[in-house]
């Protein structure tokens, strides 16, 4: 199996390392060409303007587009959830591939930064530690889009829409491998080969 992540800007380090802690071949993706032949993609956390300008400007953007339309899989944390939302109520380049409408910074800046224990039924029954960074929140989800998490007050911070998952929070920033783990059945279950 072989896995990219966007590399432009933001915590793709952490994926990788996160994913070869798991065996699998992960890589860097900068440039259109190095989607190809990947089993799957992870959109890191970051700044989701400079990745969406930085992904314009390489012409990555329509290439993750064209990748995640043809059914790839396909995971995006915090700034990534951003970057795969249709709608942030505000102008800037976006990926605009799932039904879901996202508030940037939804919970205050850095200094509101949180981490809180969340209830995630698809990574089974022990609790997941989630860590907020300057994190969005979903505030509305289409009728195809599965909500995986919600905090206490009922907000929806981790979401499943065909092969494409998303979370507002950081799984990378955690020892808990589950997130990536659940991303990688994601992709064995629709290819035979893996």
């Amino acid at each position: 199996m072989k896995i990219g992540v966007l590399a432009l800007q933001g915590a793709f380090r952490e994926h990788i390392e996160a994913l070869r802690g798991l065996g699998v071949d992960a890589v860097e993706v900068r440039l259109p060409e190095q989607i190809e032949g990947l089993d799957g993609l992870i959109i890191p956390g970051g700044e989701s303007t400079t990745i969406g300008k930085l992904a314009v400007k390489y012409g990555v953007a329509e290439a993750i587009r064209r990748y995640v339309e043809a059914g790839n899989p396909v995971y995006g944390t915090c700034a990534g959830m951003i970057m795969l939302s249709k709608d942030v109520g505000m102008d800037q380049p976006l990926f605009g591939l799932m039904d879901i409408k996202v508030e940037r910074n939804a919970f205050g800046r850095q200094l509101d930064s949180f981490e809180t224990d969340l209830d995630i039924p698809a990574l089974g029954d022990k609790p997941f530690h989630g860590v907020f960074i300057r994190a969005p929140k979903i505030e509305e989800v289409g009728g195809g889009v599965e909500v995986l998490a919600r905090l206490d007050d009922g907000t929806p911070v981790a979401a499943r829409e065909g092969e494409m998952i998303v979370t507002a929070f950081h799984p990378e920033l955690t020892d808990d491998l589950r997130f990536h783990r659940y991303f990688l059945s994601v992709i064995a279950s629709r290819s035979p080969t893996t």
